[in-house]
This record gives C-alpha cells, structure tokens and sequence, in this order.
C-alpha cells in the first residue's frame, strides 16, 4: 500500500513558517519522500501499518492548516502520470517493485 500525504499549512508568520518546518521535519524522519512541494508519499506494508502511521501523525497535527491523507494500492501508484516539462527530476517511473539506482 502507499500512503499519499497532502496538506496546506499557513506560511505568513514565524510561528507558521516554524510548525510548517517542524511537521515536514517530523513527515520526513518517519519515512515520508518529497513528490512535490505539499506532498509526500510513504510505502506501508498493510493497513494495521497504515492505522499506526496515521495515529502517530495526528499525534503530531500542526495546529492549524489542512492535511488529508490517501491510501492506495501499489499498482494504483504506479499508474501515476508524470506530466513534466523542461525542468528535470529525479522521480524514478517503473513497474518493477526494486528499483537499483
């Protein structure tokens, strides 16, 4: 299963640039990877698993914004179109469940 991680979180303050900074620190320690700017992606291996990673995230809920979460299917992942334009990434596109960089 993946776990598809979005949220909007205020940026006009020190104390907003602070939470949002402190939440996207605490996503990342616990094995959250950048997509884009407002969303992260984590691989879960089942739902139990899934059920403790959302406790553990609304433990740690900043305290304002809006964050929304998505589980899917690997293959519902992997389907994923990347459309992009001149700018390049580092976003590995494949079907093969171990990728070797």
């Amino acid at each position: 299963m993946r776990m598809i991680l979005f949220f909007d979180l205020p940026s006009t303050t020190k104390k907003d640039v602070r939470e949002y900074t402190r939440f996207v620190k605490y996503i990342q320690k616990n094995g959250f990877v950048r997509m884009q700017e407002s969303v992260f992606t984590k691989l879960a291996l089942n739902q139990s698993i899934v059920n403790s990673i959302m406790t553990d995230i609304n433990k740690h809920l900043p305290p304002e914004g809006v964050i929304s979460v998505l589980t899917i299917t690997e293959n519902q992942f992997m389907s994923i179109d990347h459309l992009i334009g001149e700018i390049s990434t580092d976003v590995v596109v494949t079907e093969e469940k171990v990728v070797k960089l």
